[in-house]
């Protein structure tokens, strides 16, 4: 017989949701817009404080029309984060700007504001700098925000990972600029696929909706004097964004729940480190990850082995962006001699099962497949 799937992190659906989507089938509301983007979008901005809010049909997109409306030309500078998913810098790319990747610290795996700091002396022209939160834990975001300010540098927060995550009881995502939320399935809470930009700037957000629908002029007829992206969000998905939304907190308690279960139990294990959380924050926990000492003899395929042979699956930590055949032509800002951070985590590290929905038969089965390899 076919050993139970534990998946890293799955959607987890309530119950709420149907009744939302049902209301937009209800009232033909299947199409882009509708009550449901409005009232998703309204309860976005009240959970987070974040000001304005467009709901998107991806993070991705979110980060596009930032930098859309900060005003990225081709050859333009932007800096991002090193160790994170290449959906935080693909939209450069999308704009012809010039991506330079900043390590991470070993503090919090984000991006580290010492070499931030050093970019810029490299590069005193760059137009825009982002951040992301790997992992759900907040980066040191007041130090990044303090640089982008002395630099006059627009900042975007990437916190398609960290939705409800806090630094000094400010949500992440509304430190910048610009901020942008995910939803993607195994998010945090998802809408199957969609995402958010947010801001404090109402106009910006506003020209956000306009650029997401086409970019279609106010005329009887249709009329475009400017490129346009198809990009907003579904009424249908927002219908199962509000219904997540509702137990965000139930969800962060419990992937705060996995994390600790995973320190405790690997504590004993000098070689196991967990991902480090900044004391300054408090994170969602949207996946566990550890790193394994080298010098143990256990590595992190050994253990992803040993979990895929009794079907739970795990995922390496993101593999560098300056790593990354596509951007190898890309500068890379670091403060070490040899090597980088974000490469001793990429090798050393791996994502752990972080599923709310598992049971603690499936905690122990984890924890015991990893342990017996000690």
């Amino acid at each position: 017989m076919q050993k139970k799937k534990i998946f890293l992190s799955s959607p987890t659906m309530h119950g709420e949701e149907r009744k939302f989507v049902e209301e937009a089938f209800d009232t033909n509301w299947v199409a882009p817009l509708g009550p449901n983007v409005n009232a998703f979008e309204k309860e976005m901005e009240e959970y987070t404080d974040c000001g304005y809010a467009a709901a998107l049909s991806a993070g991705t997109a979110a980060i596009h029309l930032a930098l859309r409306l900060i005003g990225i030309q081709p050859g333009d500078v932007v800096f991002s984060s090193d160790l994170t998913f290449s959906a935080t810098c693909n939209p450069i790319c999308y704009e012809k700007g010039t991506p330079v990747f900043i390590d991470a610290e070993e503090d919090t795996w984000n991006m580290d504001p010492k070499a931030l700091e050093k970019a810029f002396k490299k590069y005193p022209g760059a137009k825009a700098v982002i951040c992301a939160h790997l992992y759900g834990t907040p980066a040191k975001i007041d130090e990044i925000r303090a640089i982008c300010d002395a630099y006059h540098v627009p900042l975007i927060e990437d916190a398609a990972e960290s939705l409800s995550s806090t630094f000094r009881g400010k949500m992440t995502g509304t430190f910048g600029d610009y901020g942008i939320f995910s939803f993607n399935g195994n998010k945090i809470i998802t809408t199957s696929g969609g995402g958010m930009l947010v801001s404090r700037d109402g106009e910006a957000i506003e020209k956000a909706r306009f650029l997401s629908t086409q970019a279609r002029d106010k005329a009887r007829h249709y009329q475009h004097s400017q490129i346009g992206f198809n990009y907003r969000m579904s009424n249908v998905v927002a219908g199962i964004g509000r219904g997540q939304l509702l137990h965000l907190e139930e969800h962060k308690k419990k992937k705060q729940e996995i994390y600790r279960q995973y320190k405790e139990a690997f504590a004993d294990i000098p070689a196991i480190a967990m991902n480090p959380l900044n004391p300054d924050g408090d994170a969602n926990n949207w996946l566990s990850c550890m790193t394994i000492a080298p010098e143990s003899g256990v590595t992190p395929n050994m253990a992803m082995d040993a979990l895929e042979a009794e079907n739970i699956e795990s995922r390496p930590i993101w593999k560098p962006m300056h790593l990354q055949p596509v951007f190898a032509d890309a500068d890379f800002i670091t403060l070490q001699e040899n090597g980088s951070v974000g490469e001793r985590i990429f090798e050393k590290g791996f994502c752990l099962p972080s599923d709310i929905k598992n049971t603690p038969e499936d905690m122990e089965l984890i924890i015991n497949t990893i342990r017996n390899l000690f």
